[in-house]
């Protein structure tokens, strides 16, 4: 059952005014940072808010990320509205703390969620009201006025269909398996991706033991240091954003020149498009944090792009056979959205949702989407701000 909220003998707010009895609330479907933040932004408008995870707590996926993993957003800019990080966390959190203060929030804010509950189906209401109808497992049958999708950027594991991959003799698995290094100590290891989590990854193994580690680089990625003299990277993408392509391209450039040294030596040039132009085609920058030393030193070693399998070896697309023992594909994530929406006509040709944050599709009002962009700026502070712009949309409209 639902938390009901402690009892508050102070002045009342918007939070403690929240109908509890409300037979229509505003559903959001899934319990990582985005639908926690819709949830709670909605609750301080007084709008009933009903956190719907399929798993079994707030944050799973957080929980399930490998274990060296820290955010690349500072402490301050990763906050969900109403509630900072604490201190004692540091600069960069890590998973660990993370998780910790999703459930703090969630205690905090006394939100309402329901584990355990899978939406698998989004429709609207049958009787021409403009509500939403929501499909759960266990036949459940649920009503809202308004529905905030939340599942995440990085909902299901990815791994292209190369030729002769059910072949493989070695171990194969995606990144959201790899746990630590120690695994993998003193064996020969392939990740394939170069992008945060593949460059974390290798020199996560490259640190922890393995005698090899070569990561396939399909496309040269651009990287840039986390922080430099104390200034992160992410207020840098927090000030260009809305700056004109060409010159932040420009610009990130010359900086690249500056803060990174030439790994073409290495086997990993500079790209040839714009840091930038890269981005809008949803591609983020790489924030180095040990990839850059690992290249240079030779514990990584950047190779081409995989091609196929061919039961013990890898063929790499420039004609190279690779006999690893452990291949990582750091290839990504689905959003994984059809069966649940794609019915609605909501979803772009990538699967991606047409719109986000406090927009909602033009045949579909009431339908809200936080959390399938991956800005420069932070994927958490953007979170926070989406969240507060959907709850003053769906007060609003009510």
């Amino acid at each position: 059952m639902p938390n009901s909220p402690s009892p508050n003998g102070s002045t009342p707010d918007a939070v403690a005014l929240t109908d509890r009895t409300d037979d229509r609330p505003v559903y959001v479907i899934g319990g990582g940072p985005g639908g926690l933040a819709a949830a709670a932004a909605l609750r301080a408008r007084g709008v009933r808010a009903v956190v719907l995870e399929k798993s079994g707590s707030v944050g799973s996926s957080w929980r399930g990320h490998y274990d060296r993993l820290h955010l690349h957003t500072t402490r301050r800019w990763s906050a969900l509205p109403g509630l900072r990080i604490p201190r004692a966390f540091g600069r960069w959190v890590g998973r660990d703390d993370l998780v910790r203060y999703l459930e703090a929030y969630t205690e905090h804010h006394e939100l309402e969620v329901v584990t355990g509950v899978e939406v698998n189906r989004v429709d609207r209401a049958p009787d021409g009201s403009g509500d939403w109808q929501l499909t759960a497992t266990g036949g459940r049958i649920l009503r809202g006025r308004a529905v905030v999708v939340a599942t995440g950027f990085n909902h299901t594991p990815r791994v292209p269909d190369w030729p002769g991959r059910d072949t493989f003799t070695g171990e194969l698995l995606h990144a959201a398996e790899y746990r630590d290094p120690a695994p993998y100590a003193g064996k020969d290891v392939l990740v394939v991706g170069i992008g945060n989590t593949g460059a974390e990854i290798a020199a996560d193994l490259a640190e922890g033991g393995a005698s090899r580690v070569r990561i396939a680089v399909r496309t040269a990625p651009h990287i840039v240091r986390r922080s430099t003299a104390g200034w992160p990277a992410q207020a840098t993408g927090i000030l260009v954003r809305r700056l004109p392509v060409w010159l932040v391209d420009r610009a990130g450039a010359v900086m690249a020149r500056i803060a990174v040294p030439d790994l073409a030596a290495h086997g990993l040039p500079r790209p040839d498009t714009g840091l930038y132009s890269r981005v809008r085609q949803g591609a983020i920058p790489v924030q180095d944090v040990g990839l850059i030393d690992a290249v240079k030193t030779g514990r990584v070693t950047p190779v081409a792009a995989v091609a196929s399998f061919d039961q013990d070896a890898v063929v790499l697309v420039d004609g190279t056979r690779l006999t690893p023992d452990a291949v990582i594909a750091a290839t990504g994530y689905d959003r994984a959205l059809e069966p649940l929406l794609g019915h609605l006509d909501v979803l772009d040709a990538r699967g991606r949702p047409v719109v986000h944050g406090r927009r909602t599709p033009r045949q579909a009002p009431g339908l809200y989407f936080t959390g399938f962009t991956n800005p420069i700026s932070g994927m958490l502070r953007e979170l926070a701000r989406d969240a507060g712009k959907i709850a003053k949309r769906v007060a609003r409209v009510r």
